[in-house]
């Protein structure tokens, strides 16, 4: 989570870009037009021409296509990775009984030199959570519905190289043993697990006192930061974490999301020309909980 800011510091704008995707994925298959693109990141600081160039430059990398006339959806090179990221909403289920064996990824036989390729295995090794044990040998618990097999394709699938070996280790020495388990700050998992459980929960218990711009803002800030912390989160074991309390925050990351979606589809609504334009509602309806669309 974001680091707290005093009251009245603004936070900055979003990158622009990410932004774009974001708010796509949020609409699911539903394309979005470039006049909501542009009101939705003008609600979060971001210029019309900074989003309309952002646009152009996805369109460009083929992680955004037009979806007919002025409307568009995630392209080619983003949908792979938004729908793998999208699977945290089954966090949970994605979890099995850990038994002591470990995944394992060696990578010290690969080069460096590639920057693309660096970058897309480090950003592999850390989506699902691995870390380094000892040079270019990079290790997580097996408790990961699938095994190791699956571990494997999800990697090779997210950019980790071909050629990069992933199998199951298990009897380590003592010292070791002991190493691999400390390579994640633990407390620091299970204290951001409660803290951010109850600031989603909070917000969600006075989101009705909200206009829908006031609610869309502060429920994409949070709710970005919220899913970007389950996104990276390793998934451990129990009892290396305190499974209930992630119960609890994956719980309530979903209600949180699913409330955020609802606000957001408002918003859109009420931006076009055959509904009300958000401007010109009254201050009471401003205040009403967004309705499902």
């Amino acid at each position: 989570m974001p680091s707290p800011r005093h009251p009245g510091t603004p936070a900055p704008p979003p990158n622009p870009r990410q932004l774009i995707l974001n708010l796509l994925l949020a609409a699911g298959e539903a394309p979005l037009s470039a006049r909501d693109l542009v009101a939705s990141c003008a609600l979060l600081g971001i210029r019309e021409n900074s989003t309309r160039v952002a646009l152009a430059r996805l369109a460009a990398a083929r992680r955004v296509e037009a979806d007919g006339r002025g409307t568009w959806r995630l392209g080619p090179d983003a949908a792979s990775l938004a729908a793998d990221v999208a699977t945290w909403r089954q966090a949970g289920s994605r979890l099995r009984a850990w038994r002591g064996d470990w995944v394992a990824v060696h990578v010290g036989a690969l080069g460096r030199s590639d920057r693309v390729a660096l970058r897309a295995r480090e950003r592999a090794l850390s989506l699902l959570g691995l870390r380094e044990l000892d040079s270019g040998f990079h290790v997580r618990p097996d408790n990961l519905a699938g095994g190791v097999s699956a571990a494997r394709e999800r990697l090779h699938k997210l950019g980790l190289e071909s050629t990069a070996a992933v199998f199951l280790a298990r009897d380590f020495d003592g010292e070791r043993e002991q190493r691999a388990r400390a390579l994640w700050d633990t407390r620091a998992l299970d204290s951001g697990y409660r803290s951010t459980t109850r600031q989603l929960e909070r917000w969600l218990a006075q989101a009705d006192s909200l206009d829908v711009q006031t609610a869309a803002r502060e429920s994409f800030l949070l709710g970005n930061a919220a899913i970007r912390q389950l996104v990276f989160d390793p998934l451990l074991p129990a009892p290396l974490v305190d499974a209930d309390a992630r119960s609890a925050f994956i719980d309530a990351v979903r209600r949180f999301d699913s409330a955020g979606q609802r606000i957001w589809r408002s918003l859109w609504q009420g931006a076009r020309p055959d509904a009300t334009p958000l401007a010109r509602t009254t201050p009471t309806a401003r205040r009403r909980r967004p309705e499902n669309p």
